[in-house]
């Protein structure tokens, strides 16, 4: 039987650019705060721009690569999907709430029986 390895090759500028995204990610949230007196367009404003800075070198990385290519080949993969037709959908949707229906009685009635098979019979237990 023949084992995988998985190896991942990082350079030192791809470790650097997800450290910048982390920094960049901080500086955001601490520049929101930090700005609440110069009102809420500065706010937005400096919270929006850190983040798209920060998307940015992610994207740049290897591992923001990986991720986009891994979300372009998740949509080629919901392309693929063979997706019920209205009729079809509506029929399983009612098949599963009949389900649940009998399944929510036969539990409802056993809970019942047992309830009265021991507080009633064995345990003598009136209500």
């Amino acid at each position: 039987m023949a084992s995988t390895q998985v190896e991942t090759v990082s350079t030192t500028a791809d470790k650097a650019k997800l450290g910048l995204a982390i920094v960049l990610l901080l500086a955001s949230l601490v520049s929101f705060y930090l700005l609440a007196k110069q009102g809420q367009v500065a706010q937005w404003g400096a919270l929006l721009a850190c983040l798209v800075a920060a998307v940015a070198v992610f994207m740049s990385s290897e591992v923001g690569k990986q991720f986009l290519a891994f979300g372009r080949d998740s949509v080629r993969e919901v392309r693929k999907v063979v997706w019920p037709a209205r009729k079809e959908a509506m029929q399983m949707t009612a098949y599963v709430f009949a389900f649940v229906m009998v399944m929510a009685l036969f539990l409802w009635l056993t809970d019942i029986t047992l309830e009265w098979v021991f507080y009633d019979l064995l345990l003598g237990w009136k209500k």
